[in-house]
């Protein structure tokens, strides 16, 4: 018997459940698209059995939908689904990084014996869209599920049990402890970068050294201030109880500092910078999680036409995919420092073996 898995929002996160989906004995996965060209986008790269412009259709007769939509579409999408005969016993999910809106309005509609189970693979990358889809994406990262109280236990280890292959672990959560706990981890992060680079970018107004001199590390602590400008708008707005929360927590943070400063007080200054490494040394580093790490490796490189394109071209030869390259330093009387960027761990140790054979000298 087939199991049909409907897909609503191919993109980075859908099309790459689509593709651990893909391919499984007894899974049949069907997307949604939009326009023609992108139906056939998805089925030409592999990323789903078929696909369908009509919203029915994908929905019908399905045992699990995933709406991989952004956060400020769910609710609509949900009420769309409400209105159709489907399947009895179907499970409905999606992927969204707040829960607590999302489940409140599950609640409050008549699924006629359809199950919704929010969840939240806390895994993405740099990139968008289904060119970057990818069955690796969620290995080794945690997935939230946040079932409801009444749900059928049957239903939830059913979702469980699918989810199996995108090889992630199951992590289940109350919607509201899940969104206290990603507005820390996540949003908070992302207002404080956001902030932060506004803020220089004020005094770069004045004086455009701010920008010549920013580059290298501030450039990487606030990478995450790129992010997509309309989805966090969303997410935002949707977690506004709990941003507003952090963020008094936070603006007391700052406060403590500024009354350290003014006090002169260095013991406390070091004893909160104490605090914080000591903390963030017991965070797990092998674990993919909600801003996307990447890895790097510096190396020393003479100063020769070409010898950018000829270490690329080595990785490229070998499969090793580089998600940037950087000449941080390049002067006559000195070697260029140059720093790869990879996504992948296991890309960044095999590029190092490569290069260290090649008598480069490689820092990590």
């Amino acid at each position: 018997m087939t199991t049909k898995i409907a897909i609503f929002g191919v993109g980075l996160i859908g099309g790459s459940l689509a593709l651990c989906f893909k391919g499984r004995e007894g899974l049949n996965v069907v997307g949604h698209a939009h326009r023609p060209e992108s139906a056939a986008k998805y089925v030409s790269r592999g990323v789903v059995d078929s696909a369908t412009l009509s919203f029915e259709e994908a929905a019908l007769d399905a045992d699990f939908i995933f709406l991989c939509v952004p956060v400020g579409m769910l609710e609509d999408y949900m009420l769309r689904l409400s209105k159709l005969p489907l399947k009895k016993g179907c499970i409905i999910t999606d992927v969204g990084s707040t829960k607590a809106s999302i489940a409140a309005c599950a609640a409050s509609i008549d699924l006629h014996d359809v199950y919704f189970i929010g969840g939240h693979p806390m895994a993405g990358s740099e990139r968008s869209g289904v060119e970057a889809a990818s069955s690796l994406l969620f290995e080794n990262a945690y997935y939230v599920l946040t079932p409801p109280p009444d749900i059928p236990e049957e239903a939830y280890e059913a979702l469980k049990t699918l989810l199996v292959h995108t090889r992630a672990q199951i992590v289940r959560l109350e919607p509201q402890r899940h969104d206290e706990i990603v507005g820390a981890i996540s949003h908070l992060p992302h207002i404080i970068a956001v902030a932060l680079v506004n803020q220089v970018h004020g005094y770069d107004s004045a004086d455009s050294l701010y920008s010549t001199l920013a580059a290298g590390g501030f450039r990487d602590i606030t990478r995450i201030a790129s992010s997509e400008p309309v989805i966090w708008r969303d997410i935002l707005l949707n977690n506004r109880s709990v941003m507003l929360e952090l963020l008094k927590d936070w603006n007391e943070e700052i406060s403590a500092f500024v009354q350290l400063l003014e006090n002169e007080d260095g013991e406390g200054i070091e004893k909160a910078f104490q605090e914080a490494g000591g903390f963030r040394s017991k965070l797990p580093d092998r674990r993919k999680g909600m801003i996307t790490p990447l890895f790097d490796l510096h190396i020393d490189v003479p100063d020769h036409p070409g010898i950018i394109g000829r270490i690329a071209t080595e990785l490229g030869d070998q499969g090793i995919n580089l998600s940037n390259v950087q000449i941080i330093e390049s002067r006559e009387d000195v070697p260029g420092i140059m720093r790869l960027s990879f996504r992948q761990e296991s890309d960044m140790e095999r590029a190092k073996v490569l290069l260290q054979r090649h008598d480069y000298t490689v820092y990590v």
